[in-house]
């Protein structure tokens, strides 16, 4: 154990549901709720991440001598590497036409949340006591006891990113495009803030949004009903279908959402001629608006555009929102206000030859990604004034 651990026990369970709801919140804070035992309680309940599913829970939790939970993270054993956005394809291949076995692995995320926040959750009041370095040492202990290949944690904070690369850990680093508010007060301010061309451009965008003919409603808390689901499940179906993709969450998974975090939930929705035709589903958190996921019926063009990203900036100018994550990938991002932003993960391989090879690997990767974000910085649409 790290010094200032000493007397307390580190141990997995199968199941977030075996775990106090109070206790694991304390730990993950309110700020975040893909980090909540609600999120993680409707995933693993409505079999969307179970066994079955390639998502076996073995969770951490660090607790006192008198039982107390003082530490927790959300860690699963995988058979595969789908639902993690952070690829690592190739090295399974690797390890494959080496004649080694990749899966199972640890992973230690949030399943199909391609969204950063804390993994290595600490009540604040025992946050100086090296709980983090305690969970991160037991995922070692157990792929070590258990034979696997590696552990990764995906996604967590740049303060744990590198805490976990001062114990051992390889860093990777990604990027994602995120929207800033910088004190607007309106969609028309936030605008001013751009060259001339960009904002013209936003401006037909939306305008020809509004020209398809549909009526756009944000929806939460009591505002859902089950008929909204409904029709977003058949969105989220569509467009999995037309990524040639695999429906990972189920539709009790989104009953479970709106009974557990509706209060926290925004559903854009857009109804033609008295039916859902399109809608993106966002979360609340503390001070950023995360966007998750989007569909449609039918093609409307620009659609897209308008509810994911445009009613996503009026929704946290008008609520205070300091930024919106509008979820992995897209490079058109930002044209339309989102700007390139790095996020993390944290690797452990067991091999040493492998863990040479890959640690190479992220060393170019990196280099390569910050040249892209520099490449991409350039051209935001703000005024350079």
């Amino acid at each position: 154990m790290p010094d200032g651990s000493e007397g307390i026990t580190v141990r997995s369970v199968g199941g977030v549901n075996r775990i106090a709801a109070e206790a694991w919140d304390a730990c993950a804070g309110p700020d975040n709720p893909f980090c909540s035992h609600a999120f993680l309680l409707a995933l693993e309940e409505s079999a969307s991440a179970n066994a079955q599913t390639g998502w076996s829970p073995c969770h951490l939790v660090a607790e006192d001598a008198a039982g107390r939970l003082l530490a927790c993270a959300p860690l699963y054993l995988k058979s595969h590497s789908f639902g993690e956005y952070v690829f690592d394809w190739a090295w399974a291949d690797t390890y494959q036409r080496n004649g080694r076995a990749y899966y199972p692995k640890l992973q230690c995320a949030i399943p199909f949340t391609p969204v950063t926040g804390p993994r290595l959750l600490i009540r604040p009041e025992v946050a100086q006591r090296g709980l983090e370095l305690a969970l991160a040492d037991r995922m070692v202990e157990l792929l070590e006891k258990a034979g696997l290949s590696s552990a990764h944690v995906t996604f967590p904070t740049q303060t744990e990113a590198k805490a976990l690369a001062g114990r051992g850990w390889l860093l990777r680093m990604g990027e994602q495009y995120h929207w800033t508010n910088q004190g607007y007060g309106s969609f028309d301010e936030f605008l001013s803030a751009l060259s001339s061309r960009k904002r013209k451009t936003i401006r037909k965008e939306r305008e020809r949004a509004a020209a398809l003919g549909v009526t756009i409603r944000s929806l939460a808390g009591g505002d859902l009903k089950a008929g909204h689901w409904d029709a977003f499940y058949r969105f989220y179906l569509s467009t999995i279908e037309k990524k040639w993709g695999r429906a990972y969450l189920t539709r009790d998974f989104f009953a479970r959402l709106h009974a557990a975090l509706g209060e926290r939930v925004v559903l854009i929705m857009a109804e033609r001629d008295g039916n859902w035709v399109a809608g993106a589903l966002n979360l609340a958190g503390g001070d950023t608006l995360y966007g998750r996921n989007w569909g449609a019926e039918g093609d409307f063009r620009f659609l897209h555009f308008e509810l994911c990203y445009y009613r996503a900036i009026d929704h946290a100018i008008e609520h205070g929102f300091q930024r919106v994550e509008a979820g992995a990938q897209g490079e058109h991002k930002i044209s339309r206000g989102y700007l390139p932003t790095p996020t993390w993960s944290a690797h452990w391989i067991r091999d040493p030859a492998f863990r040479r090879a890959i640690a190479g690997y992220l060393e170019r990767e990196r280099l390569m990604v910050e040249e892209c974000m520099a490449d991409a910085a350039e051209l935001a649409p703000y005024r350079h004034d």
